[in-house]
């Protein structure tokens, strides 16, 4: 493995992190309706646990109200009760064929307790960023080592490893501060 193989590698998983932690993020509640909410709930098919997504199509009604329509009709009695069940707080309510989850106000306490849940994946991002970086750092060492590499190049690429950290960490921030306005707006 090259110094240019690691820092490429290293770039992805430095992305791959981004991408979970816009996907935790998308998971956190705000004032208004996202039907991501509800891909973490689970409905009973057929003898097995298999998310809402696969067994509705879920899309947003108006700005406060998500919709969910079963496939099957015998399932929207299952999907609500998975709702209700959840540990999102949500109180569907059925309209023949079609589940309406109106998203409760939040109070500002709430809020406040949402941001602070946004910091704190934040800062796990960093700190897998960070991770990545001294991951990446010993491999180039271990190449020195091995003289599969000079000092100097170790230098150069710990440096770019850094500007790529650096990078990554100003998303996280540009990310985690976006969110918390999210949340904040009433």
């Amino acid at each position: 493995m090259t110094i240019a193989d690691i820092r490429k590698t290293t770039q992805g998983k430095m992305e791959q992190s981004i991408a979970a932690f816009k996907n935790q993020l998308a998971k956190i509640r705000t004032g208004r309706a996202n039907p991501g909410l509800l891909d973490t709930v689970q409905v009973e098919y057929y003898g097995q646990q298999v998310p809402i997504s696969q067994v509705a199509n879920v899309a947003l009604l108006d700005a406060r109200t998500i919709s969910v329509q079963p496939w099957e009709r015998d399932m929207a009695a299952k999907i609500e009760k998975a709702i209700r069940e959840s540990d999102l707080g949500l109180n569907p309510a059925s309209m023949g064929e079609l589940i309406r989850v109106p998203m409760p106000p939040m109070s500002e306490e709430r809020r406040r307790e949402m941001t602070k849940l946004v910091r704190s994946e934040g800062e796990n991002a960093k700190i897998a960023v960070r991770n990545l970086r001294r991951d990446a750092n010993d491999a180039v060492k271990k190449l020195v080592k091995d003289k599969q590499a000079s000092e100097d190049e170790q230098k150069r690429s710990e440096a770019d490893v850094q500007k790529l950290t650096d990078k990554f960490i100003a998303e996280i921030d540009t990310l985690v501060e976006a969110k918390e306005k999210d949340v904040m707006e009433v």
